[in-house]
């Protein structure tokens, strides 16, 4: 049963891989615009990276500026170039899977940060993922369970809940993995990592009250990603939740990660925010647009 489990998956990436390859990459890279005092800037860079200014402290979230992933094609251009970037002063990362943490885009990042500002970040990863990122030249690796807090310069990072999973491969399945919530002295911003949906986002929305929500919304189809995975429809109903201000959409459109048509979630989205009633508080960022809140 193992075996044909493997084959069935096998074929069903030969097939995204295929079809990725034969695809042209489009999209184009931005200057992000940098917030001012008191402002929260968020930048989307695509599928689960973000650049966030937050109280004078700029964060890069996920981040993979990758053009592969291994034999993966990337079908839309990183919105940002990281010559573009200030230096960076904190790095966080949801879990260990390749697309998430990507050690490639991490090396350049602290090298970038040494040429801006003179000293390289501190990354914030959950348990247990300290030595995948320890030999890559952070100041500091700081590893969290879920509701421990770090705390840079006023800024507040606590890790969070998900329903996901953190193996980098098959037989590292110890590894934690969740989202984060980071709150400043007038704003909060919550990026979910990779989730299904679960009753957790009720919790994070009572305990920590974000202003603004980064759900994913794509890599659902087979049904059976569900359990790992949010739809649209799911992803709305998280932000309900939660009780948020405003959600961003991410995790779609960069990688062909799964068998849904690549335009599908964000048709999805549109529709299911507007069943809801919540069409005017969702907001789909362009990849490198920067995004001001006053």
């Amino acid at each position: 049963m193992l075996d044909y489990t493997l084959r069935r998956r096998a074929r069903q990436f030969s097939r995204l891989v295929r079809r990725s390859v034969l695809e042209r990459r489009i999209g184009q890279a931005y200057k992000p615009a940098l917030a001012h005092a008191g402002q929260l800037g968020v930048t989307f860079i695509g599928h689960s990276s973000f650049f966030v200014q937050a109280g004078g402290v700029n964060l890069l979230l996920d981040p993979n500026f990758a053009r592969w992933l291994f034999v993966l094609k990337r079908l839309r251009r990183p919105g940002l170039l990281l010559k573009d970037l200030p230096g960076i002063d904190l790095v966080l990362v949801s879990h260990a899977h390749f697309d998430h943490l990507h050690r490639p885009s991490l090396r350049a990042i602290v090298r970038h940060s040494r040429r801006q500002s003179g000293t390289a970040p501190v990354i914030v990863v959950p348990r247990l993922v300290s030595d995948l990122v320890s030999d890559l030249g952070f100041r500091d690796v700081v590893e969290l369970d879920w509701w421990h807090e770090y705390q840079q310069r006023g800024l507040h990072v606590t890790h969070v809940p998900s329903r996901h999973w953190g193996a980098r491969i098959i037989h590292d399945k110890h590894r934690g993995y969740g989202g984060f919530v980071v709150r400043g002295r007038r704003h909060s911003l919550y990026h979910a990592g990779d989730t299904a949906y679960f009753e957790g986002f009720h919790e994070i929305g009572r305990r920590l009250q974000p202003e603004i929500a980064l759900l994913p919304i794509g890599a659902y189809n087979p049904p059976s990603f569900r359990h790992n995975h949010a739809n649209p429809a799911d992803a709305v109903r998280a932000f309900r939740d939660l009780h948020a201000q405003w959600m961003i959409p991410m995790h779609y459109g960069t990688f062909r990660l799964s068998h849904e048509p690549m335009e599908e979630p964000l048709q999805l989205l549109a529709h299911e925010a507007e069943v809801a009633g919540v069409q005017n508080r969702v907001l789909v960022l362009k990849e490198g647009l920067t995004r001001l809140f006053a």
